[in-house]
């Protein structure tokens, strides 16, 4: 008991921002991260993207598999201009970005009008010391891509939510880092770790640039699909949170989980379609 009450007295007397709302709000377009149909991908990205596009989805956030257009950024480019698709960002890896990758990745991410390269996955983002190595890499990164037009973030899963210093992982890698670097929370793993995404978002505003849209049920949950609109987040207060506090410009769907028997494109549509049935309503 005595642990838990000295994380929340951390939590209270963490720096507060100086507003919580932005002086002016988001209009965020939604795109779709494509790991949610990597095995599509795979078979034939150009089907696939015509099928995001027939979608209504604005943008894509690609996730490191590229198809035929592995080498020919010029001609997924063109690909994408036809269907009417930009690229609101791209997951990559540490690795891809240290001193013998940067040049090359960085060309091939300014080819495709991709200006936000968000780190996915990195296991030291959960270590007591790798985690200081996780803030340090991100802020030494920060200035470097800034100078070429671009941004670095983060993305969360459910672990960097554990107990760290008094705070969390995640809080720590937040506040050890520019407020350039991008904070893109992925509100399906905040929800399963347990947390309120729309808190987080409130705690760091202007820096959910680009957020997860996706449902990972809490254990326990009963009655619900991991399909946005049949689950248990409450996604009006998080839309309002996202234009107001967050800065946010891209409302990324992902879908990891396809229930009932759906395909993932079948599943991603199905989210789609509830994400914008909130959209509208939230604009009444």
């Amino acid at each position: 008991m005595k642990y838990f009450i000295q994380v929340a007295i951390a939590v209270l007397l963490m720096p507060i921002a100086m507003s919580s709302v932005l002086a002016e709000p988001t209009n965020p377009k939604v795109s779709v991260q494509l790991w949610s149909v990597k095995e599509d991908v795979k078979a034939s990205i150009d089907a696939t993207l015509e099928t995001i596009a027939a979608m209504d989805f604005d943008a894509v956030e690609f996730a490191q598999e590229f198809g035929r257009y592995q080498d020919n950024a010029p001609a997924l480019v063109k690909k994408l201009n036809v269907l009417g698709l930009a690229v609101s960002g791209a997951h990559v890896s540490f690795e891809s970005l240290d001193a013998k990758n940067f040049d090359r990745t960085v060309a091939f991410y300014q080819a495709l009008g991709c200006k936000n390269l968000i780190v996915g996955w990195d296991e030291r983002a959960w270590h007591p010391e790798g985690v200081v190595w996780v803030a340090n890499e991100l802020s030494r990164l920060a200035p470097l891509l800034e100078k070429k037009g671009m941004r670095i973030g983060f993305h969360n899963h459910d672990h960097e939510f554990n107990a760290f210093n008094g705070t969390t992982f995640w809080d720590y890698i937040a506040t050890h880092t520019p407020e350039s670097v991008i904070l893109q929370q992925d509100v399906g793993w905040t929800t399963y770790a347990g947390q309120d995404p729309v808190a987080y978002v409130e705690r760091y505003p202007g820096r959910t640039l680009t957020t997860h849209y996706k449902v990972k049920l809490p254990e326990g949950a009963q009655g619900k699909l991991p399909i946005i609109g049949k689950d248990t987040i409450d996604w009006l207060k998080l839309i309002a949170a996202n234009k107001t506090v967050g800065g946010t410009e891209w409302l990324v769907v992902e879908q990891e989980e396809y229930p009932n028997g759906m395909s993932p494109l079948e599943a991603v549509q199905a989210s789609k379609l509830g994400l914008d049935s909130y959209l509208a309503a939230q604009k009444k």
